[in-house]
């Protein structure tokens, strides 16, 4: 995030934002020089369209908007237009300031680890009521997220992962506890052992405990497969050249995990993250095998590409085991939910009416899409096993995110309980959301988090 809000607004330049539908009254504030120059310059104030004006026109640039109601219009501006600081003369009638600032500051990003970016991002001023402090930390909570994911498997496998969840256990004082290698057999994580024996670097339970011992206990889950090759049951080329986004769970947890200690919310925090890689090699599990796992059942595996939910229940059968006000995870899980809702629109799966319509409300405050999917009980008896307690994926093709939440569901104790089946990736750049890694479903998260527990520092 460093320099994508400006520190002072009083040299930043004026940025006027500008609506299709007003554009002509936008132009009849400039002199005349200036509105032919905007017309000879096409501007139509489309999103993200920039007019620079010449100093005496009183404000240095128009900057399209187009409808006016979406926020993330602004998420083009950070690189649409020159470098330094820019201020907005106003924000738009019925426009979020949060929402305006944090979509310019996402669309600031850039991945940088491996190829420097030609120029920075434009900075903003933070519009009067704004929360600075907010934007800040949604905005770091993101690009930890992206980073994370943009990351290629071979810099990003699971000791990598366990570098950066110990990384802000230490930057917030919190403890932190990994369960490695055969060291999960002893402590009894069995399938999150059987589903990353096979790769070099070992599976390992990434722990961080923060905040008051008698506060609301709130569990964290997220999946962090560093690489999914989809073992046995190998994917193909195409279905596994971006395999390492299959961690983006894992990235959506800890972004959360950040917002909460960042802001020091009222809470007990509880963040798991299995970190493995479905590798392939002598010592693979089998389709047909059949796991035991930590909550007593025993698992078949129909399908060793359906790994995600056999970590993931592991660490939520751990999570439940103490008392707990609320349990959340995150997992790339299923391709079904992309069939089903695309890439930028997520399932969401509960039990709880009143949760689930938080976390929606929260969700479209935030620019966080969420919808509601039915946990639906005629379809829990295809996870039925016939020589064990249940198999790890449903009858056929059909359903396959509703199945592959119900299987969770059995493991979550009668919790307080949601499940965020997301993407974690953009397939193409768009404003505020460029191409790569996204972090999906933290946002509303957090959003119900504030409202559920208190203020924030």
């Amino acid at each position: 995030m460093t320099g994508i809000f400006a520190e002072d607004s009083a040299l930043a330049r004026t940025l006027r934002p500008v609506t299709s539908a007003g554009l002509e009254t936008a132009l009849d504030r400039l002199t005349d020089s200036a509105r032919a120059m905007v017309r000879a310059g096409g501007f139509k104030a489309g999103a993200g369209e920039v007019a620079i004006l010449p100093s005496s026109s009183g404000v240095d640039a128009l900057y399209g908007i187009g409808g006016g109601r979406d926020p993330f219009a602004f998420g083009a501006a950070a690189f649409a237009l020159p470098e330094g600081d820019w201020k907005l003369e106003s924000v738009p009638e019925g426009m979020d300031p949060l929402m305006a600032s944090l979509a310019w500051a996402l669309g600031g990003y850039k991945f940088t680890r491996y190829k420097a970016a030609r120029r920075g991002p434009a900075r903003l001023a933070p519009p009067p009521g704004a929360d600075r402090a907010e934007a800040g930390r949604l905005t770091r909570a993101a690009y930890l997220a992206r980073d994370l994911v943009n990351t290629p498997a071979g810099d990003m496998g699971p000791e990598a992962l366990h570098a950066a969840v110990e990384a802000e256990a230490k930057a917030h004082g919190a403890k932190f506890r990994a369960t490695v290698g055969d060291k999960l057999l002893k402590d009894n994580y069995p399938m999150i052992h059987a589903v990353g024996r096979a790769a070099a670097e070992a599976p390992r339970l990434l722990e961080i405990e923060w905040g008051p011992e008698g506060a609301p206990r709130v569990a964290v889950i997220g999946k962090g497969v560093c690489f999914d090759s989809g073992g046995l049951d190998i994917k193909g080329a195409d279905n596994m050249r971006i395999m390492k986004k299959d961690m983006g769970g894992a990235a959506a947890a800890l972004a959360l995990a950040k917002l909460v200690m960042d802001a020091n919310l009222p809470v007990r925090l509880h963040l798991l993250i299995p970190a493995v890689e479905n590798a392939i090699s002598g010592n693979a599990f089998r389709p047909g095998d059949i796991l035991p796992s930590r909550k007593g059942l025993t698992v078949e595996i129909d399908n060793t590409d359906a790994e995600g939910r056999l970590v993931l229940a592991d660490a939520l059968a751990r999570a439940v085991e103490t008392p707990v006000d609320l349990v959340l995870d995150f997992a790339t899980l299923t391709g079904a939910a992309r069939v089903a809702l695309g890439p930028e629109v997520v399932p969401l799966y509960s039990g709880d009416d009143a949760l689930a319509a938080e976390l929606t409300a929260a969700g479209a405050a935030l620019g966080d899409p969420l919808w509601r999917m039915p946990l639906w009980d005629g379809y829990d008896s295809q996870l039925d096993g016939a020589i064990s307690d249940l198999k790890n994926a449903g009858d056929g093709p059909m359903a396959g995110s509703v199945t592959a939440a119900l299987f969770l569901r059995r493991f979550a104790g009668g919790a307080r309980w949601a499940h965020f089946d997301i993407y974690a990736w953009n397939p193409k750049d768009r404003p505020g959301r460029p191409k790569g890694g996204e972090l999906q479903g933290a946002r509303a998260a957090w959003g119900v988090l504030k409202a559920r527990y208190g203020a924030v520092a």
